[in-house]
């Protein structure tokens, strides 16, 4: 199952749609074009285990790259493309990739790392010096498969929100070309659905884990993918309406953007041909998905993971209905909640979350952040903070990073956030704790306001009050910032550490 597989049999269909341009590549030229691609890093010396990095946008060209790699028994590692060069220098050195692949939108960027790092640049569009021209390297390529396919994997990066991103690198599978992972194939073949019938919208960056390897199952399937080049929550109305998309996968600020559309905006199109949308990356607030559920029906299937793929849970809507706020229950894991000495806690009290009996992992040329996400009986963390019902359903709280302590007392910022984002002159909110000399810490919120709203002491004041009209005082900001744009992924992941850092110069502090 791959693109080889369906371009035999439906070389005409559309593998994907690009969704603001309407670009249509077919099997038969994703499989062409990734066999060019894959006998270009042959030529150029890869061998399987060998490394590529990608840095570009959400490029139509993006998955004949993943796929060359994939097929080539390669690592290629999706560079956020959003990074500066300093930034993507340490992921390019880190990863070992021999050979980066740029586009004209981030060719500037690329050109500005030092000789040498990686060994070969190239680039789509017109030729540039220090790059190989893409079209023109792989012009004469056979359009065949190369000798030696193997199955390859993707070695992807933490988002880096709390520190310099971690590598997660597993060991090449041991697989012939065509095999897919079966924990995703269970997923979305068996839990989700999908077939090759399904029409998958992505909304998200290419470069984010579930994005990524949704779509590659989408396309082992023989599915069709609707890829946006950037998020538009109109717009993602619209491509549903359009293409009568099945299956499609979130995060929660994309659902609040298309929730504060005008109604006669969301009113205007038809969503009801989705039978099953996922989401994750982030917490939801509660009366976010319920005004989801509302709105889509009880299609939302909410799934909890890391990178890492050390553990993870899932819950479809009906539970969740009556599990509010819940993440769900584990699959093909244990969940352990331990106290800060190790121990582990009962049902109901909150603590750092651990998985068991999941995949292990390591992070790459960083053994001690490796040995620090481990207990003694081998269960690992991504650090997020939480609890458990009776009834096994997991809770998150918060990352343990961000847990605020005031006068002794933990606060999580989370919930002040999930309050303050339903407020209509709120487009987006962080709340974390500031340097306090009585208490230790003070809640501070950082929010970006709505277009057109006037900020300053009123809108300070207002905000304040409507939160602790919905939480303990404790818990709700003690002052209120504002900045035009909150330094968000768009995979919804908040740089919080660059909020934060301001408040906290000439304190002894260490934001990680």
């Amino acid at each position: 199952m791959y693109p080889g597989t369906h371009a035999k049999s439906q070389p005409h269909k559309p593998a994907f749609v690009m969704g603001q341009s309407g670009e249509i590549i077919t099997y038969g030229q994703l499989d062409a074009r990734s066999n060019r691609c894959a006998h270009l890093l042959r030529n150029l010396g890869l061998k399987p285990g060998d490394a590529i990095a990608i840095f570009m946008e959400n490029h139509p060209r993006f998955f004949e790259i993943a796929w060359a790699a994939q097929r080539a028994g390669l690592y290629y590692t999706p560079v956020n493309s959003h990074l500066t060069t300093p930034e993507l220098e340490y992921i390019v050195r880190d990863c070992g990739a021999q050979v980066l692949f740029t586009s004209e939108a981030k060719r500037e960027l690329s050109a500005a790392l030092p000789d040498g790092v990686p060994t070969h640049r190239i680039c789509f569009g017109s030729a540039a010096p220090g790059f190989i021209a893409y079209e023109t390297a792989v012009a004469k390529l056979p359009s065949t498969p190369i000798a030696d396919e193997m199955e390859g994997t993707d070695m992807l990066y933490s988002s880096g929100t709390t520190g310099r991103p971690k590598g997660i690198k597993n060991p090449l599978p041991n697989r012939k070309i065509g095999t897919p992972p079966p924990m995703l194939l269970a997923l979305m073949n068996g839990m989700y659905g999908a077939s090759p019938d399904t029409v998958y919208l992505s909304p998200a960056p290419f470069y984010h884990a579930s994005p990524l390897r949704f779509v590659m199952t989408i396309l082992r399937l023989g599915a069709t993918a609707i890829l946006m080049e950037r998020f538009e929550p109109e717009e993602a109305l619209r491509l549903i309406d359009r293409y009568r998309v099945s299956l499609s996968q979130w995060v929660p600020t994309m659902f609040i953007r298309m929730l504060k559309l005008p109604p006669e905006v969301r009113a205007r199109y038809d969503v009801s041909s989705q039978t099953a949308v996922l989401h994750a990356a982030a917490p939801c607030p509660v009366p976010v998905k319920e005004q989801m559920i509302e709105w889509w029906g009880p299609i939302l299937e909410e799934f909890y993971a890391g990178t890492e793929g050390n553990g993870s849970t899932s819950i479809d809507s009906r539970a969740w209905l009556s599990h509010k706020g819940s993440v769900g229950r584990p699959l093909n894991c244990e969940i352990h909640v331990l106290d800060d000495d190790g121990r582990e806690l009962p049902a109901g009290e909150i603590g750092t979350i651990y998985f068991g009996g999941g995949q292990s992992f390591e992070y790459h040329n960083a053994p001690e952040k490796t040995a620090r996400s481990r207990h003694p009986k081998g269960w690992s963390t991504l650090g997020d903070v939480g609890y458990v019902d009776a009834e096994g359903y997991l809770y998150l709280t918060d990352r343990k990073a961000d847990m605020i302590i005031r006068g002794g007392v933990n606060i999580y910022p989370q919930e002040a956030e999930n309050v303050l984002i339903l407020h209509p002159k709120v487009a987006d909110v962080a709340v974390f704790g500031i340097p306090d000399e009585d208490f230790g810490q003070q809640v501070k919120a950082v929010v970006q306001p709505a277009e057109g709203v006037e900020t300053g002491a009123e809108l300070e004041a207002e905000l304040i009050d409507y939160c602790q009209q919905h939480l303990a005082k404790m818990k709700c900001p003690q002052s209120v910032d504002f900045q035009a744009e909150l330094p968000r992924q768009a995979t919804g992941k908040l740089y919080k550490r660059l909020l934060k850092a301001p408040y906290w110069e000439g304190h002894s502090t260490t934001l990680v």
